[in-house]
């Protein structure tokens, strides 16, 4: 024990091992809905659905321990979401590439993240990015979400005349999304640990319980990762149209990621003096790496979880903390019966409530200054209605620019904008 509290820097944090222990397990808790949510989502873009749920646990499990023990932060990691839907259904579908194309465009991403962290030259592209864009890329992410929750549960379905209306909310799979919902919310105003799966299971069991789901088991032998282990295509994603999804693989991960380790840090009281991130080289590297890692195994990008706070809050403050989580994550392995017995509208309340969090970055727009503001409406309109990410990010920058053109407000326009602006535009013309 005494070498375990030396090596995380228990003592000096004032904390102890069964504290970091106990914070993990509270974390974990608070983001294992990602175990049900990720099979169902990637699944839709045709990928084994048992064999993303063990990806998703093993990627989760490799990004916890590689951010506990290298970097030594009480920050836990798994596959992402948005970063999966828009993997499915921004790629997948809405683009037609194969899964497996998908998977290749995620690993570039996270050899380039690997490389900006290696050569330090992130900060200066975490700089040189509009703050309106990033506002809009979150929310416009989050409009993503909520759209296709609504969609997963029925609440929005087809309409020749409109494109889209409301659907029969009297029915089973809307009025339960809307009920996973509400209890969701309702137990995270109250801070009950674990209130997104609280949500999820209950919708789960109703739906057990009247006969919508067939009882399949709870624990089983993990179900083989073989569909997907090892089968991206790497060759494939060095496209010309994939440069915008790559760029917005990387763009959303390097700023989540940037973003959770900075509030989860400040939480933990682990900022320096000088108000830098102790380790953020190493963060950033044990995110990227497992990144790299997922998409072996066959999963989306792996990114840092804000629900980390949650542990933080319960004294976690060591990377003892990220290592329970790890290990949690991999005893979920053996639950793929209770996975497999998830239906998507249990999940889309999940969705939806991860959207609305999203949302809350609008609240720092800058609304008295259009030239700011209307970029980040553009963002958070045109991702959900192009049903693309990358589409959203493209019509973000360009917008940024030529209303900062006429505005006369070049100096706001940096270099890497100028260059962005004017692929993305060549993109949109050309290809």
């Amino acid at each position: 024990m005494n070498a375990i509290e030396r090596y995380f820097g228990i003592d000096g944090q004032n904390t102890t091992i069964k504290t970091e222990i106990l914070a993990g397990v509270t974390t974990f808790l608070t983001m294992a809905y990602i175990i049900f949510v990720n099979p169902n989502v990637l699944a839709d873009a045709g990928m084994d659905k048992g064999a993303v749920f063990v990806a998703t646990c093993l990627a989760a499990a490799i990004g916890c321990f590689i951010m506990g023990i290298y970097a030594r932060l009480p920050v836990a990691l798994a596959p992402g979401m948005g970063l999966n839907a828009f993997f499915t259904y921004g790629v997948v579908l809405g683009m037609g590439y194969a899964w497996q194309t998908a998977l290749g465009a995620v690993f570039l991403s996270g050899c380039i993240f690997i490389l900006l962290s290696l050569f330090k030259i992130r900060e200066i592209i975490i700089n040189s990015i509009p703050t309106s864009i990033k506002q809009g890329v979150v929310a416009g992410i989050g409009a993503f979400l909520a759209f296709i929750a609504l969609q997963t549960a029925g609440v929005i379905v087809n309409n020749d005349a409109t494109l889209v209306g409301l659907g029969d909310m009297t029915s089973f799979s809307p009025a339960m999304a809307a009920l996973g919902f509400i209890v969701i919310v309702g137990l995270s105003h109250k801070k009950v640990p674990g209130a997104v799966t609280i949500g999820i299971l209950l919708v789960a069991l109703i739906s057990l319980v009247t006969g919508n789901t067939q009882f399949t088991g709870i624990i089983s032998a993990p179900p083989p990762i073989a569909p997907t282990l090892m089968q991206l295509d790497i060759a494939g994603a060095f496209d010309v149209a994939m440069i915008s999804v790559i760029f917005a693989f990387l763009f959303v991960d390097l700023f989540d990621t940037a973003g959770t380790l900075i509030a989860t840090t400040t939480q933990a009281g682990l900022i320096g003096k000088d108000g830098k991130i102790p380790n953020m080289g190493k963060a950033l590297l044990a995110d990227s790496t497992a990144t790299v890692a997922g998409t072996f195994l066959g999963t989306s990008s792996t990114t840092s979880y804000i629900e980390s706070v949650s542990g933080i809050a319960s004294g976690g403050r060591t990377g003892l903390m990220a290592v329970t989580v790890g290990v949690l994550f991999l005893l979920s392995v053996f639950f793929s019966p209770l996975a497999g017995m998830i239906p998507g509208y249990a999940t889309a309340g999940a969705i939806f409530y991860v959207a609305v969090l999203m949302m809350e970055t609008l609240k720092d727009v800058k609304w008295n200054d259009l030239t700011e503001a209307a970029p980040v409406v553009v963002v958070l309109l045109f991702t959900p209605l192009t049903y693309s990410v990358a589409d959203g990010i493209a019509l973000g920058f360009i917008t940024f620019t030529a209303i900062k053109i006429v505005a006369g407000k070049f100096s706001d326009i940096s270099i890497p904008v100028w260059i962005l602006t004017v692929v993305l535009l060549a993109k949109i013309v050309f290809i």
